[in-house]
C-alpha cells in the first residue's frame, strides 16, 4: 500500500462511515495495514493511518452513532500493539510510531466528546525547560506566539527569568508571559503562579515605556498566591540560617510564598475584593511569621496602604483563569503554556533540596492553568547545547576550565533575575533522557548552538558510572550523582559562524553531526536550532515524516 493509494482509501473511507457501512473490523484493519507498512518501509503510508482515521472520526462524530467510542478505541488498540510488536530500534521509527498513535489517542478522544470540533481538540501547546533553567524558553514562545491566541504561566515567581531581544531592544520577563510581544495575544498568569504585586506592576510599567500595548491583554488568577515583602525577607534569613549548606535561591520569596499556601495561611489575588478580610489575613501573616523570625521587620500598616493603593488596578485585570482558558479552549482557541524555570529544578523531580518550590514540569500545566491533560498537544523541551546552572547544587558535567569560560563568556552566563554567573558544562544525555520522561517530550529545541563555535572539541556526557557499574537512569541521591564520572563522546569542533545560517544544510558539516548525535541519543526530534542571539535567529528544522508526507 503505497501513499497515493493510502489517500485515496482515506476519501473513500468518509462516505462509507455515513452510511454506517464501515466496521470494526475495517478500522481494525486500517491499524493493522499501517503496522505492514512498517515492515515495508512505507513510511508515507503509515504517517497517514491516523489522518486516515481522522476522516472516520470526523463521520463518527457528526452521526454521533453509539458505537463510535468502541470502534475507534479498537483500532488504537491495534495499532498500539503493532507498535509494541514491532519493538522498533531506530529513534526515528519510535517516534513515528508515538506520533500515530498520539494522533489515535485524540482522535479517540474527539469521538468520545462529539460535541467538540476535532479541529480544535488538543490546541493546548507547551514549552518546558528540559535542564535546570535559563535554556532561551522565551525566546521560542515570542518566535511561536504569533500563531497562538493566549499565552499563559502556570508555575513559579518573579524568580524565572526571560530574556528576549527584538530590533535592538532587550526585554527581560519574571511575571509577565513573553508571549505579549505579539500585539495580538491575551496573556495570562495562571492560579499556580506565586506573584509579588509590586514586580509585576514595575514589570508592566517598564513594558509600556518601552512601547508594548497592554490594555486588555493581561490577566491575573484571582486564586494565584500572593508573595509579601516578608516572604522575600524570610527568603534571605532562611539562606542566612542553613550557611554553607544553602541552596541558593533567588531571595524572591517563592518557597515561603508557597509554603504559606501549603500551610493554608496563604493570601490570594482574589482576596484583594473583600479588603477588610484581606487585612486580617495579612495582620495573621505577620503574626505567624514574627513568631518563628523574631528578626523580622514588617510595617503592617504600611504594607496594607500599598495595597489598597494596588487593589484597583490589579482587581481590573483579575479573573478565574480556569474558567478563562477552558472556554478558550472549547471556543477553538490556541494556547501556548509558557514554562518557568525548568525539570531539573523541580520540587518532584529535580535534584532536591536544590529545587525550586513548584513543579515546573508537565504536571503544573495541569495544577497551575486547570487545562487537562487530554487538551495537550505539542509538549517541546528546550535545551541548551551545553548546560548551565544557577545557585548551588550537583552538576556532573560542570566545567572548570578553558571550555567553560568560552561557554560562560561567549554564551553571555549571567542569570536574567539575579544577575549571578552561570556555572557551565557540556551537555548532559542521561539528566536530558529523565528529563524528557518526565515530561514526554514530542520535540526538542536545541538552543544557543553558536556558542559551541570556536571550539576544537565538543564533548557530551552520555552516561554516569559510580564504583566501577554504570549508573541507570537519574540518581535521587546527590551523594551518588556527586560522585559519579561522567562518561564522554568526543566530537569535532567547528570555527565557522553560523549565525546566518537559515536551513540545516548551511550549518558546518560538524556542527550537523553533533545535532543528529545528539538527536539520536534521545531519540526526539530537534526542530528548532538555535544559531545567534537575536529573536529569529532560529533554524526551524520539519520531521522527515513531514517532508515525507509532503512528497
Amino acid at each position: 500500500m503505497n501513499a497515493r493509494a493510502a489517500v485515496q482509501r482515506f476519501g473513500k473511507a468518509v462516505p462509507s462511515i455515513r452510511k454506517n457501512t464501515y466496521t470494526r473490523k475495517n478500522l481494525h484493519n486500517i491499524a493493522l495495514k499501517s503496522y505492514s507498512s512498517y515492515h515495508e518501509k512505507n513510511f508515507s503510508a503509515l504517517y497517514l493511518a491516523p489522518l486516515w482515521l481522522g476522516g472516520v472520526a470526523y463521520a463518527y462524530v457528526n452521526d454521533s452513532e453509539s458505537a463510535q467510542c468502541e470502534v475507534v478505541s479498537s483500532a488504537t488498540a491495534a495499532a498500539a500493539h503493532a507498535s509494541h510488536a514491532s519493538q522498533p530500534h531506530d529513534p526515528t521509527m519510535k517516534e513515528m510510531w508515538k506520533e500515530v498513535l498520539a494522533k489515535l489517542n485524540r482522535i479517540e478522544n474527539a469521538v468520545a466528546n462529539p460535541k467538540r470540533n476535532i479541529d480544535n481538540l488538543a490546541c493546548v501547546d507547551v514549552v518546558l525547560g528540559a535542564q535546570w533553567g535559563d535554556e532561551g524558553k522565551g525566546k521560542l514562545v515570542d518566535m511561536l506566539s504569533k500563531s497562538y491566541d493566549v499565552i499563559v504561566r502556570v508555575a513559579g515567581g518573579a524568580n524565572a527569568g526571560h530574556t528576549i531581544v527584538n530590533d535592538g531592544k532587550k526585554y527581560k520577563f519574571h511575571l509577565v508571559p513573553s508571549g505579549i510581544l505579539n500585539p495580538n495575544a491575551i496573556c495570562v498568569i495562571g492560579n499556580g503562579v506565586v506573584v509579588h504585586l509590586p514586580s509585576l506592576v514595575k514589570e508592566l510599567e517598564d513594558l509600556r515605556k518601552m512601547g508594548v500595548d497592554l490594555d486588555g491583554r493581561i490577566l491575573i488568577s484571582d486564586r494565584a498566591h500572593l508573595v509579601l515583602d516578608l516572604h522575600q525577607q524570610v527568603d534571605g534569613l532562611n539562606e542566612e540560617r542553613l550557611g554553607r549548606n544553602k541552596i541558593g535561591t533567588t531571595k524572591k520569596g517563592i518557597g515561603p510564598a508557597y509554603s504559606s499556601k501549603m500551610l493554608r495561611n496563604g493570601i490570594r489575588v482574589g482576596d484583594l475584593r473583600y479588603f477588610e478580610d484581606f487585612q486580617s489575613k495579612l495582620r495573621d501573616q505577620v503574626t505567624f511569621y514574627k513568631e518563628n523570625y523574631p528578626d523580622l521587620n514588617v510595617d503592617v500598616e504600611a504594607e496594607i496602604e500599598n495595597f489598597r493603593r494596588l487593589k484597583d488596578y490589579i482587581l481590573s485585570i483579575t479573573v478565574d483563569t480556569i474558567a478563562y482558558l477552558n472556554n478558550a479552549h472549547v471556543s477553538g482557541r490556541k494556547i501556548l503554556v509558557e514554562g518557568a524555570n525548568a525539570t531539573m529544578l523541580d520540587i518532584d523531580f529535580g535534584t532536591y533540596p536544590y529545587v525550586t518550590s513548584s513543579n515546573p514540569s508537565i504536571g503544573s500545566v495541569c495544577t497551575g492553568g486547570g487545562i487537562s491533560p487530554n487538551r495537550l498537544q505539542g509538549i517541546i523541551g528546550i535545551v541548551k547545547a551545553y548546560c548551565t546552572r544557577v545557585g548551588e547544587g550537583p552538576f556532573p558535567t560542570e566545567l572548570h576550565d578553558a571550555n567553560g569560560e568560552h561557554l560562560a563568556r561567549v554564551g553571555a552566563e549571567f542569570g536574567t533575575t539575579t544577575g549571578r554567573p552561570r556555572r557551565c558544562g557540556w551537555l548532559d544525555i542521561p539528566q536530558m533522557k529523565y528529563s524528557t520522561m518526565v515530561n514526554g517530550f514530542t520535540e526538542l529545541n536545541l538552543t544557543k548552538v553558536d556558542v559551541l563555535t570556536g571550539l576544537e572539541k565538543v564533548k557530551v556526557g552520555v552516561a554516569y558510572w559510580h564504583q566501577g557499574k554504570k549508573v541507570e537512569g537519574m540518581p535521587s541521591n546527590l551523594q551518588v550523582l556527586e560522585s559519579s564520572q561522567v562518561e564522554y563522546e568526543v566530537m569535532e569542533g567547528w570555527q565557522e559562524d553560523i549565525s546566518k545560517c537559515k536551513q540545516f544544510e548551511d550549518l558546518p558539516v560538524n556542527a550537523q553531526k553533533y545535532i543528529l548525535r545528539v538527536e539520536e541519543l534521545l531519540g526526539t526530534h530537534i526542530k528548532w536550532i538555535g544559531v545567534g542571539p537575536d529573536r529569529f535567529d532560529v533554524i526551524e528544522r520539519p520531521h522527515p515524516l513531514q517532508v515525507a508526507y509532503k512528497h
